[in-house]
Parts: structure tokens; C-alpha cells; sequence
């Protein structure tokens, strides 16, 4: 019999939702950048804000942006895998496009916080990878919000009380990882979503090609 000309590494899969979660601050931002630049196979998903674009954001690239009426309406008709306030606006996932794409392979990358990844875990726990991302202490934490130099300190304070309050929630995360640096972080965020790309269950194309080598 001649030898299979499908590659491990090509073989179908599903896709799956890899959630990077933490407090401001503390590099969630700076990691999913660098996972973007460096990963062909994921995207981010993008979040649909009540919030105003601010300078250099683009609607449909960093954000959908629509109105409060919008975004009612959109909850009313069950359009989101989640949503949640933040900081006096609204954020929220729309699914449609995201469920189909799953089933061709496609990855999408979430940057929420705890509330939002609980609700899209309870709504899809088989696709969702949950990572945390924390702090080496809250004084580095702090000085990494003072340093980008944009807000004042009421709102920095207002930023670290909301920090400790997600950072309670971290046990409810699949994988914890310590930002003391940020090329070791993200060595470490590549290995996780590396290794849930390869889990069995998500390898839908392992059936028909362990059936070939066994023929």
C-alpha cells in the first residue's frame, strides 16, 4: 500500500476559543499582539463596544462599535456568546461567525476578563482554553499602569481595586502563567495553545488517518 501523503500536522482539526485573561495592566494585551504576529492560525475575536473608538482604532478591526440601541437589540436576540460592563461601557462576543469557523479549524483569540470567559465557558466548554495571566507582585503591576503615562490616579485606583478583584478569580482558569517577562510568558502562552491544538478530541481528521495506517 503506498505511504499517506497527509501530514500529521495538516490534518483536520476543530478549531478552539483561547481565552488570554488578566488584571490591566499585567500583559494580556502585549501577549496576544505578540501570538497574533507569530501564529498564522489564530485570529482575534473581535468584540462588539458601546464604548467611542479611541485614536487609531478601526470599526470591524479592534472593535465593532455601535450604539447602546444596538447592542440591546443585540442581546435580544441572543447574539452574543457573552457580554459584560466594563468601566461604563458594554463588550460583547457575537457568535455567529465564530461557531461555523470553529468546524472548519479555525482559532480565535479572546483578550476578556473572568466574567466574560465564565460566561463563553458555560456556553461552549468544549472549545474553550482559559488562560491567566498574572503579575510578579501588584507593586510591578502598578507601575506598569503609571508608566503608560494615559491616566490619571483616580483611574489608576479605581484600575488596581478592579485588579485584585480578578485576581481572585484565577483558579477558574484552565492554565496560570506569571508575567515576570514578558519573551518567557509568551514561550509559555505558545506551548499551552501548542498543546490543546494537539489534544485527541480536537483532531478530527485522526479517525480516517489511523484507519488508513491500520488498512
Amino acid at each position: 500500500m503506498a505511504e499517506s501523503q497527509t501530514p500529521t500536522n495538516r490534518l483536520a482539526r476543530r478549531g478552539l476559543m483561547f481565552i488570554l485573561s488578566s488584571p490591566s495592566g499585567a500583559g494580556k494585551t502585549t501577549i496576544s499582539r505578540m501570538l497574533l504576529d507569530a501564529d498564522d492560525e489564530i485570529k482575534l475575536s473581535v468584540s462588539v463596544t458601546t464604548r467611542p473608538p479611541r485614536a487609531g482604532e478601526i470599526d470591524g478591526v479592534h472593535y465593532y462599535f455601535v450604539s447602546d440601541a444596538e447592542f440591546d437589540r443585540m442581546v435580544e436576540e441572543d447574539d452574543f456568546y457573552e457580554w459584560a460592563p466594563v468601566f461604563g461601557h458594554r463588550y460583547g462576543t457575537p457568535k455567529g461567525r465564530i461557531r461555523n469557523a470553529l468546524k472548519e479549524g479555525q482559532d480565535f483569540l479572546f483578550d476578556i476578563d473572568w466574567q466574560g470567559t465564565q460566561q463563553l465557558f458555560q456556553k461552549d466548554q468544549q472549545d474553550v482554553v482559559r488562560v491567566f495571566i498574572l503579575p510578579p507582585t501588584i507593586a510591578e503591576l502598578e507601575r506598569r499602569l503609571r508608566g503608560r503615562g494615559t491616566d490619571s490616579d483616580e483611574v489608576i485606583a479605581a484600575r488596581m481595586e478592579r485588579a485584585r478583584a480578578e485576581i481572585s478569580h484565577w483558579d477558574a482558569y484552565d492554565y496560570v502563567v506569571i508575567n515576570e517577562d514578558v519573551d518567557s510568558c509568551f514561550a509559555k502562552v505558545r506551548e499551552i495553545l501548542d498543546a490543546e491544538r494537539t489534544k485527541r478530541q480536537r483532531q478530527t481528521g485522526l479517525i480516517p488517518f489511523v484507519r488508513e495506517l491500520m488498512a
